[in-house]
């Protein structure tokens, strides 16, 4: 392969690796306050003039699809459903051709409101972030009480038909590690899909540790073990039955996803673990990332940007434009390096980078 590749063609890298799946940040604004990713008094937004418009968005979107070869579309935050023209961009990516597959992820705060708008315009299905069912431990994590919107936003993606509604849970050492039984039977019981993912570098406060951080390994002997005892008594009878459920590998194709999924209790129902830290996917990795402000990213983890942003507001025309997107993923590292001793936290903290 040679360095004509990175600028010809689709969104390929040095190793092969094709990007297909697109993540668009709307906003690094958010309306919670998560302890795992930014401090109370929140962050220095972005100024308004910094952030790409609701026809640039659409058209940097239209430029990978129709240029770059990318077939999802999943707009991220910050919290995207604050921004003002989501509805609107959602529409106007729908209206592609050819027509990508849109997802949206979200805290689900105002989703019951927005989800029947949002699926008329054309969003596939939405992943909701959920760390815990326990309202008091809700307001403590995320300094804000509003479980209950978040479940109302939930119920509300189902029925407006945002399927497969997909949680995302992050376990923490000591805060709410214990839930990881409790969230999956909460996820089946309502027919969600619960996806845990390892808590990973990218906090304001550069404050993680992963001697603090709960493995993919621990998730999964916990959620078959059923927490601390894999059996207990039925109140009044004295039997015992088991807490825990029984995980097997799907035999599905995982391909790019990345979720390691297994069938719960022999399936259908399904549960993933994204262990982007101790089981890193980074060799199949088919993502490519947009920031609010219009940076390309190659990588979560990258400690560099391409602006795609200053050169469409000085008139490059949509080829330019896509040579300039190919060459920012030739780039693309072999892998994060979390595990390497030089190692470097992004600057920007996962509500700016967009998931």
């Amino acid at each position: 392969m040679t360095a004509a590749r990175g600028t010809d063609g689709v969104l390929v890298d040095r190793y092969g690796r094709v990007a297909r799946d697109l993540r668009v940040s709307l906003t690094d604004k958010c309306n919670l306050r998560c302890t795992y990713c930014m401090p109370a008094e929140g962050l220095p937004w972005l100024a308004g003039p910094q952030l790409l418009s609701d026809d640039e968005i659409v058209r940097l979107v239209r430029v990978a699809v129709g240029r770059l070869g990318v077939t999802e579309v999943r707009f991220t935050g910050g919290e995207p459903l604050i921004r003002p023209g989501v509805v609107g961009i959602v529409a106007a990516v729908a209206a592609l051709e050819p027509r990508p597959r849109i997802s949206l992820t979200t805290n689900g705060l105002g989703l019951d409101r927005l989800a029947p708008a949002l699926r008329a315009a054309g969003l596939d299905r939405v992943n909701v972030s959920l760390d815990t069912l326990d309202a008091g431990r809700f307001a403590r994590l995320t300094r804000r009480d509003r479980l209950a919107d978040v479940l109302a936003g939930l119920a509300g993606a189902a029925a407006a038909g945002l399927t497969p509604v997909k949680i995302n849970s992050v376990l923490m050492r000591g805060v709410n590690d214990d839930e990881a039984p409790a969230l999956l039977r909460f996820a089946l019981a309502h027919g969600y899909e619960l996806r845990f993912i390892e808590q990973m570098p990218l906090d304001a406060q550069h404050g993680w540790d992963r001697a603090a951080m709960v493995t993919a390994d621990e998730i999964l002997a916990t959620l078959r073990t059923g927490g601390d005892a894999r059996t207990r008594g039925d109140a009044g009878t004295g039997a015992t039955r088991r807490t825990g459920f029984d995980l097997t590998p799907d035999p599905a194709e995982r391909g790019a996803a990345p979720a390691e999924t297994w069938l719960v209790d022999g399936g259908p129902a399904r549960v993933g673990v994204i262990g982007s830290v101790t089981r890193p996917f980074c060799g199949d990795c088919d993502r490519t990332r947009l920031t609010a402000d219009g940076q390309v990213r190659a990588c979560l983890f990258a400690t560099e940007e391409s602006d795609l942003r200053g050169a469409l507001r000085a008139g490059a025309d949509d080829d330019e434009l896509a040579r300039r997107w190919r060459a920012a993923m030739w780039g693309k590292r072999a892998g994060h390096g979390i595990d390497d001793p030089t190692f470097l936290q992004p600057a920007r903290p996962m509500s700016a980078i967009g998931g």
